[in-house]
């Protein structure tokens, strides 16, 4: 009984807002009441994706479902409405828009001067965190918008401000056209929605990456937390919103499924589950996007073929974007058959009207009609927690509900009318007759055939002869078809025209108006156009070729990962890196993924045997400066930037990482750009070509910092001269300020005190624990001197100098202090800091007993590496064996790897490289590269991709020109560069 008076009360709460204006002064009339139901009778009604029924009723009453069956008892007080022969579905829900909503206006400010500080006061101390936004402050009701989505279909839409990192709660609206009618606010505060992505109202400066952004999302977290336990006394306002919205479904803006994971990540640390928008590029990383165990929305905005018809733009199209084309229709799909919840958006479309085209498409590439619609109606309203009151049509639920001719989800049929909240919104006359199908007549003594299709309220005519088609326009209104046609006649063009009504049978009475004005009797009979048949449309897939997905899904991508296997070099010229030195005619056994053994006679039964003789086997290259394979590589907002991490945007597509396997190298250091003195955390990387980012990451990294010097962070080439510090002395002064800092952090940590986590004082406290090592940017040996100074002073030591052109002027303090050099081989005089450079600089501190590598800095160098290591032979006379410890050993043990990667030593990491002559010769080829046994070089594999490359891509051309053919749309190729991040880029999705 309690049961029942509850759910009697919820039904009655949820219908209040119907009735929520009665007390309102009505001045223009009688107020009168409807307490009549409406019954829409001999319809198949689908209430839910799997819950169908045939020839049911409908039955309504004030704007909800009463009941819905076979055998429903009609009361006596109904509007009955007859649609035998149509059919009912529940309207859609888009659970991710703008509708009703103005886009944000850009910040208005002086050039290009930067914003550091937050432009509010009382609020979250970054601008870009905005929970306190609420869309429905914002929100007006788009009644021409409203009427382009009721003919799309859908019914109800979650719309909220596209604008900040944390951009408030969003509202949940019906499409009830209905003056006056404020019932169609179903939930004020539906959902709290957050992005990577700055707003567009603040020019505050931070973050200015997508790594940055992760950062902020992990600081604002705890600090809400440290807020909700009363510990700050000064009022938030955006973190009592955030914490009030906590309760809320959390709606992440990703756009790409790099981003979907990167999202997902950030959520699990703060013990929150997003439902994140993806970006229809799921389907590469299906595996990981699954993992997730998120709930995604998904836009349906395919990409359309290019233009491939100038050969020599399209020479240029890179493959992956030739195959976004041809897969991305199939990413539903994907999603479908790896049981991933999601709903389906509009958004991200140029105009709702291409929401049905792209729809049909993915359903043609393989997505069920039945998740379709589940991604329509039941997946967004569990999404927002409102299963009850819609996408369905369950006892309860709002009114909203499609009348269709047939099939929602066939090209053909036509919606007559979209009903939300029990009121209807007419698009067809229910009672007009389905004109389309064939239709043959006869007129001076020649026999034609006119075919009739698309929408009703838009037909399109075809008709033709045997030997002749004929151009023509229809229109058909109440019952009447319009027709006209050109005649065949070769001196002028004439028009043949048809007037005629629409019988019982859809046969066609009327008249035909000849060119001269005479009249005659016309009448054509319909015949329904043949369907196909039912198991060939069981059947139906994409007409055109979908290419398989390779990892990653570009070029010289794998087909499937490669495995870890048991290899066996034999007669190989051995470059140990140990005490043994260059062994010749020397096997070398790889087993489980390390060095098992190295000998001569070697034998493994289990052991794919290399013949090896005249050719070189070594250790893999390791860059210890490298800014390939990053998405971001600079956060410049703030002149700390401690608290982010490299290892938050890997980019495991980036080419540069098959081009460095191609060149010999196996790990490289991912360091932060020179924006700011003290930089991002580090990520060090294995190159393993096709596996996630998170696979590529060293496991127990050893932990790394970038700190920069010099004319970078001094902004003596940057366009801002508004951050401190603004000399190399204020640089030096940063540093003891921020070590104090994070002193004092530790002493209030130690106390025992509450305080509050600081992400960035975490960081620099492990670099004065000495759990944490710097790599610094660096070139004048008076700042080398500074920092090292700096270091004794709170009693650690810098790790590694990279660049440092001047180490041979201080070589003999760098040895004292214990670090490390990485440098250029031969670079010099490229700017004013580096005029003091000289190629020798390895070599004299390498005889200074300073650890030396050489790195690359940059995407290019990267992939001759070895090459760059033997100028060192000639600018200093190194050894050669010395001189490859440069870009081997050197730099694993600047690393703090060198216990598993640098040498070819038994326990070791099976990171190694087999080249076809000495690996310090410029005629050298690495044949194979080979990490932790797993091949993901093979230069005879390199060939053979080549070709499939290019047969692959003339395929794809000529299925884009088969659509053009068709009259489908194309997009222009834009010429695009790769560009390769060095230490002063900028994250483009920022900016």
């Amino acid at each position: 009984m309690i049961k029942k008076y509850l759910s009697l009360l919820v039904l009655l709460c949820s219908i209040s807002s119907l009735t929520a204006q009665e007390y309102f002064p009505k001045n223009n009339g009688v107020v009168a009441t409807n307490t009549n139901f409406t019954a829409i009778t001999n319809a198949k009604i689908y209430v839910t994706p799997n819950q169908i029924i045939e020839n049911g009723t409908l039955l309504i009453k004030d704007g909800k479902v009463v009941a819905s069956g076979a055998s429903i008892s009609i009361p006596k007080n109904s509007n009955i409405i007859d649609i035998s022969g149509k059919s009912v579905y529940p309207s859609f829900i888009d659970i991710y828009s703008d509708f009703g909503v103005e886009k944000p206006k850009r910040a208005s400010g002086s050039g290009r001067s930067p914003q550091f500080d937050a432009g509010r006061t009382g609020f979250y101390w970054n601008d870009h965190i905005m929970p306190e936004n609420k869309a429905i402050d914002k929100l007006n009701y788009d009644t021409k918008k409203a009427t382009d989505l009721l003919k799309a279909g859908f019914g109800v839409v979650n719309t909220h401000i596209h604008d900040g990192i944390v951009r408030g709660s969003g509202t949940l609206v019906a499409l009830n056209n209905y003056e006056g009618n404020e019932s169609r606010i179903l939930d004020q505060n539906s959902a709290q929605y957050l992005s990577f992505r700055k707003s567009v109202t603040s020019r505050q400066s931070y973050p200015t990456s997508t790594m940055g952004a992760m950062a902020l999302l992990r600081q604002l977290y705890v600090d809400a937390d440290w807020y909700a336990k009363g510990n700050i006394k000064t009022k938030d306002l955006s973190i009592e919103a955030l914490n009030k919205n906590k309760s809320l479904v959390q709606i992440f803006d990703a756009g790409s499924r790099a981003n979907v994971l990167r999202a997902d990540k950030v959520g699990d640390e703060n013990g929150i589950q997003y439902t994140i928008l993806g970006g229809g590029d799921e389907y590469e990383r299906i595996n990981e996007i699954k993992a997730t165990n998120a709930s995604l929305i998904i836009p349906i905005n395919f990409p359309k073929a290019y233009d491939v018809e100038n050969v020599y733009l399209t020479s240029s199209l890179a493959l992956s974007d030739m195959r976004a084309w041809n897969q991305k229709p199939t990413n539903p799909k994907i999603l479908e058959d790896n049981n991933i919840n999601f709903a389906l958006t509009t958004h991200d479309l140029k105009s709702t009207k291409d929401f049905k085209s792209n729809l049909l498409n993915a359903i043609k590439h393989g997505l069920s009609k039945e998740k379709a619609l589940e991604a329509l109606t039941t997946a967004p309203a569990k999404i927002l927690g409102k299963s009850n009151l819609i996408g369905s049509l369950q006892n309860g639920s709002f009114a909203n509900f499609l009348i269709t001719s047939g099939d929602v989800f066939d090209k053909e049929t036509t919606l007559y009318e979209n009903w939300v909240q029990g009121k209807q919104t007419i698009f067809e006359n229910l009672n007009t007759k389905d004109i389309r199908g064939d239709y043959k007549f006869s007129l001076n003594g020649e026999q034609y055939t006119m075919s009739i299709k698309g929408e009703l309220s838009k037909p399109k005519s075809e008709i033709k002869t045997n030997k002749d088609t004929y151009g023509s326009t229809i229109t058909y209104n109440d019952d009447w078809v319009n027709v006209a046609f050109t005649t065949k006649d070769s001196t002028k063009q004439e028009f043949i025209r048809i007037a005629a009504n629409v019988d019982a049978n859809k046969n066609l009475n009327g008249k035909t108006i000849m060119p001269n004005g005479s009249e005659r009797t016309f009448y054509a009979t319909y015949s329904k156009k043949e369907d196909v048949k039912k198991k060939d449309k069981d059947k139906e897939t994409t007409t055109e070729k979908t290419y398989p997905l390779s990892y990653p899904n570009s070029a010289y991508g794998f087909k499937t990962q490669p495995k870890q296997e048991t290899l066996l070099f034999k007669n190989a010229t051995v470059w140990t890196n140990e005490k043994e030195g260059v062994l010749q005619h020397t096997d070398v056994l790889i087993k489980n993924g390390k060095i098992a053994k190295i000998g001569q006679n070697l034998s493994d039964g289990s052991a794919t045997v290399i013949d090896a003789k005249g050719k070189h086997l070594t250790a893999g290259i390791i860059d210890e400066h490298s800014h390939i394979a990053a998405a971001s590589i600079n956060e410049a907002g703030q002149n700390s930037s401690a608290e982010v991490t490299i290892e938050d945007v890997v980019d495991d597509t980036d080419i540069s990482i098959y081009r460095n396997l191609a060149g010999g190298v196996t790990s490289i250091q991912i360091l932060h750009g020179s924006a700011n003195p003290i930089g991002g955390r580090s990520a060090l990387l294995k190159l393993k070509w096709g596996q996630p980012a998170d696979q590529l990451i060293y496991k127990n990294s050893p932990k790394f910092i970038k700190f920069a010097l010099g004319e970078n962070v001094k902004q003596s080439n940057w366009q801002s001269f508004e951050r401190f510090p603004q000399t190399r002395m204020g640089v030096e002064q940063l540093y003891v300020d921020y070590f104090n800092r994070a002193k004092e952090y530790e002493a209030l940590k130690k106390s025992g005190k509450p305080y509050r986590k600081d992400y960035e004082l975490e960081t620099l406290l492990e670099i004065l624990n000495k759990e944490r090592f710097i790599s610094c940017h660096s070139y004048v040996q008076s700042e080398i001197n500074m920092l090292m100074k700096v270091a004794e002073r709170f009693n650690f030591n810098i790790n590694t100098f990279t660049h440092i052109l001047e180490g041979y002027k201080v070589a003999d303090k760098m040895k004292a202090h214990g670090v490390g050099g990485s440098t250029f081989s031969d670079w010099w005089a490229y700017k004013y800091e580096v005029n003091d450079a000289i190629p020798y600089n390895a070599a004299i501190m390498h005889n200074q007993g300073i650890v030396v590598a050489i790195n690359s800095d940059d995407g290019e160098m990267s992939r001759r590496l070895n090459q760059e290591a033997a100028k060192s032979i000639k600018y200093g006379g190194i050894s050669e064996e010395d001189a490859w410890k440069f870009v081997t050993l050197n730099p694993a043990k600047l690393l703090h790897i060198d216990n598993r990667v640098g040498s070819i030593k038994v326990g070791k990491d099976a990171d190694v490289v087999l080249w076809s002559d000495n690996p310090l010769s410029i005629y050298a080829k690495a044949e194979k590269t080979i990490i932790e046994g797993v091949t993901y070089f093979d230069i005879k594999r390199d060939e053979a991709m080549r070709y499939a490359i290019k047969k692959e891509k003339s395929e794809l051309i000529n299925l884009m020109m088969q659509a053009k053919n068709k009259g489908l749309k194309t997009q222009p190729i834009k010429k695009k560069e790769k560009e390769d991040l060095h230490c002063d880029s900028v994250d483009h999705e920022q900016h």
